[in-house]
C-alpha cells in the first residue's frame, strides 16, 4: 500500500509540474503524465526484450526467480488485466493464450513471447487513448472472488499498471546486467555521455 501512495504521488507532482510549463495548456494533465510515463516504460521492456538473446529466455538467477521467457508472458498477461479496465475497449485474447498454462508459455520461443508482449503493448496504447482526466476517476465494475464484482476507480488499474511495469522493467534490468548486458535506460543518450 505503501508503494502505491507513493507512486500516486510522484504522478500528481509530476501532473503538477508538467501543468506548470510553459509549453501552453495541457489538455487532461494527469492523464497526460500516465501516458507518458505508461509508453515510456512500455519502449524500455520492448527493447529490453528485443536485445536479449533467445537462449538466455530460460535464465532466472535463482531456482524459484521467475525465467525471462516467464517474466514475458507475465507482463502480457497483466497488461490485458489492467489495461481492460481503462474503459469500454476491451481485449480480444486468443484461445491459445488464455488456456496454455503460464510454465508453458515461458517456454516458447522468444519471437513469439515478444510478438505477444509487443501486441499486449499496442492494446494497452489503445485502451489509453480513451482516458481523460475526467474518465480517470469513474469507478467501473471490477472482478472480485468467486463470479462477484466490486466497485473499484479506473485510476487505480493506470496507475497499477505503471507500477507493474516499472517493477518487471526492474526486474530484468537486473537479470540482464548478471548476464552482462545493458538495460536500455543505461544506455548512453544522444548528446550525453556515460551510462546511469
Amino acid at each position: 500500500m505503501k508503494l502505491f501512495n507513493a507512486g500516486i504521488l510522484t504522478l500528481v507532482a509530476s501532473a503538477t509540474l508538467a501543468a506548470q510549463q510553459p509549453a501552453g495548456p495541457v489538455t487532461d494533465p494527469v492523464t497526460s503524465v500516465l501516458r507518458t510515463r505508461t509508453m515510456g516504460l512500455q519502449r524500455s521492456l520492448a527493447q529490453a526484450f528485443d536485445s536479449i538473446p533467445e537462449s538466455k529466455f530460460s535464465y532466472k538467477p535463482t531456482p524459484v526467480q521467475l525465467t525471462i521467457g516467464y517474466v514475458a508472458q507475465h507482463l502480457a498477461s497483466d497488461n490485458y488485466f489492467f489495461c481492460n479496465n481503462f474503459g469500454a475497449m476491451k481485449a480480444t485474447i486468443a484461445d491459445e493464450d488464455r488456456q496454455t498454462p503460464d510454465s508453458v508459455k515461458a517456454t516458447w520461443p522468444k519471437a513469439k513471447l515478444v510478438a505477444k508482449l509487443k501486441e499486449s503493448f499496442t492494446f494497452c496504447e489503445q485502451a489509453f487513448a480513451q482516458l481523460t482526466d475526467a474518465t480517470i476517476a469513474q469507478e467501473y465494475d471490477a472482478p472480485g472472488p468467486n463470479g462477484t464484482t466490486r466497485k473499484a476507480i479506473r485510476a487505480g488499474s493506470v496507475v497499477g499498471h505503471a507500477l507493474d511495469m516499472a517493477d518487471h522493467y526492474s526486474q530484468i534490468a537486473n537479470y540482464m546486467r548478471l548476464n552482462g548486458l545493458i538495460p536500455p535506460t543505461a544506455l548512453p543518450r544522444p548528446g550525453r555521455g556515460g551510462n546511469h
